[in-house]
């Protein structure tokens, strides 16, 4: 049972140490396009 909760907590940290390092080296920066949108003022 010990070796199985041990593998498991490996398993996890590794896949933590992992998730951290894509987060760093990878971009994660969102494409970006320009939006131009008329807007109606009802100003009196």
């Amino acid at each position: 049972m010990w070796r199985i909760f041990k593998a498991l907590l490996v398993l996890v940290v590794v896949g933590l140490i992992a998730l951290t390092g894509y987060a760093y080296l990878a971009d994660l920066s969102p494409p970006q396009t320009e939006v131009t949108k008329p807007v109606m003022l009802n100003a009196q």
